[in-house]
């Protein structure tokens, strides 16, 4: 069974449509007999794809940190709800039990999550498969971004093997299901 990590946000105020792919990954990671790994909580599209997974009888582990699970905002339903001390810790724990990641739309918290785990595949700390979950263009100024850092060397162009972009939550667990480790350059050689 693989773990899936999903990163996504944890705000009620964004609109319908993310909540719909949010549900729609969710699903579909239950009915391929996988499992979720996420954040915890019970809010914004965190909520919404945990309960898409429960709703087709997958299997859901949370990971949260105390200061958050005080705030009632955990999903109490989950399989496994771990209660970490820090973010930190939370980040190492996902990271270490996911054998593949993906990111949804989110804010700050998302983006440095993501942006972690590519960069430890960068350096070569894992080889699994990491999908930017681009729904309604909401990666594409990132995506710009990280353009302009290989046209400007702050990164080797062969890093664009890191991650996979696509809209289609399907394409991206095919990617999952599909993933062969890359050999990649070196970051200083």
């Amino acid at each position: 069974m693989k773990k899936i990590c999903v990163f996504c946000s944890s705000s009620d105020r964004i609109k319908s449509s993310f909540f719909k792919a949010a549900t729609e990954l969710g699903e579909m990671i239950a009915q391929k007999n996988w499992s979720l790994i996420y954040g915890g909580t019970d809010m914004g599209l965190m909520g919404a794809l945990a309960r898409a997974v429960h709703s087709k009888g997958g299997y859901v582990t949370g990971v949260i940190p105390a200061f958050l699970k005080e705030k009632n905002i955990a999903y109490n339903k989950a399989d496994e709800l771990l209660i970490t001390e820090s973010m930190r810790e939370r980040k190492k724990i996902m990271e270490e039990k996911a054998d593949a990641f993906i990111a949804l739309p989110g804010g700050f918290g998302t983006l440095e999550e993501i942006l972690e785990i590519i960069t430890l595949k960068q350096l070569h700390l894992h080889n699994k498969p990491v999908v930017l979950l681009n729904i309604e263009d909401y990666y594409k100024d990132l995506l710009v971004f990280f353009e302009n850092m290989y046209n400007k060397s702050f990164a080797k162009p062969d890093y664009r093997k890191l991650y996979v972009i696509t809209s289609d939550a399907e394409k991206a667990l095919s990617y999952i299901q599909n993933y062969r480790p890359l050999q990649l350059q070196s970051k200083w050689f």
